[in-house]
């Protein structure tokens, strides 16, 4: 292949933590280059390692000032540090607007620092959809800890959950109260719980609604007491706190079997993604005329879609029914 030798340059350059190496990677997993199924081969054995950390929330609760204090702690505590922030994507160039790097700023020139934009691209769940791989490639440049911050989309940001290892959930008095935070879904999601800007009147009875309505969720996971944590992120009060649960919880993770658990169904997710992602550009090229035919044969009534899409899935040539 033509692209292996610099394929192979850049996974190792990568492994020895060369950020111009890793941001290579990541535009070529953006761009869905041809040797994207190489470079995932060639990281795949050093996969596994990072921390990955959702941080999440409505607009406007301080995900980013919070990711930046968090990055702050966790360098403190030695530990080199990954930041994937999806952003909405440009209306003129499709790339994100870098406005989370900009707020992290201060971190730019920390070489156990790497942090990186990428565009949503539409994507309506708060997330790339190749922030998966963006994120194999960080774990597999060494990265202790990968923390992942969402678009501020409200009730579709559910998604970084099925993405981390564990979620922090970011809520701000005035921003909303627990009832509508529980129909957006956040309920669920969450293993650590943050009442950002508590300087603010009505933090303490943000907190109250949050413990109260956590007691009563239908929990996914019943071994782990889930905090609701306070922080004014913006002058780093109580980020010590929320790194020792979130901590605490990938102590949880690992000691309970849970984050094998976890790792499993993401991987699985990344799969069946990546499968239909494959039939779909199939369907677009030789069989898309197929697929509009037998569109038009359900749309007619002469097929019903459970056969129609049996015959898709075994493509053009398979035999017609008599």
């Amino acid at each position: 292949m033509a692209r292996s030798a610099p394929v192979g340059e850049l996974v190792a350059r990568a492994r020895a933590g060369d950020a111009r190496a890793v941001a290579r990677l990541i535009s070529w997993v953006e761009d869905e280059t041809p040797a994207l199924r190489e470079v995932m081969a060639a990281l795949a054995p050093d996969t596994g390692r990072a921390h990955v950390v959702g941080v999440t929330g409505p607009p406007g609760v301080g995900k980013s000032t919070t990711t930046s204090a968090l990055v702050a702690a966790l360098r403190r505590a030695g530990r080199r540090v990954g930041v994937l922030a999806v952003d909405p994507s440009s209306p003129f160039s499709g790339g994100a607007l870098l406005g989370d790097r900009v707020r992290m700023g201060e971190h730019a020139v920390d070489p156990g620092v790497f942090i990186r934009s990428m565009a949503s691209r539409g994507h309506l769940g708060g997330l790339a959809w190749s922030t998966p791989q963006a994120l194999r490639v960080l774990d597999a440049a060494g990265f202790d800890v990968v923390l992942v911050e969402t678009v501020g989309v409200g009730q579709s940001e559910v998604e970084v959950a099925a993405l981390a290892d564990t979620t922090v959930v970011l809520m701000a008095p005035g921003m909303g109260d627990g009832i509508q935070a529980a129909k957006a879904g956040i309920l669920e999601i969450g293993d650590v719980y943050v009442v950002n800007k508590a300087d603010r009147d009505g933090a303490d009875r943000l907190r109250r609604e949050l413990r109260g309505m956590l007691s009563l969720a239908d929990r996914p996971d019943p071994g782990w007491t889930t905090p609701v944590l306070a922080t004014v992120a913006s002058r780093g009060e109580g980020v010590a706190d929320l790194l020792d649960a979130v901590e605490s919880h990938h102590a949880w993770l690992t000691g309970s079997g849970e984050l094998a658990r976890r790792r499993t169904r993401r991987a699985s997710a990344e799969v069946e993604a990546i499968a239909v992602a494959g039939l779909r550009t199939r369907w677009g090229g030789v069989g898309h005329d197929h697929l509009e035919l037998l569109a038009a044969e359900v749309a007619q009534g002469v097929l019903d879609p459970y056969a129609a899409a049996d015959r898709l899935l075994t493509g053009p040539t398979a035999p017609e029914s008599g």
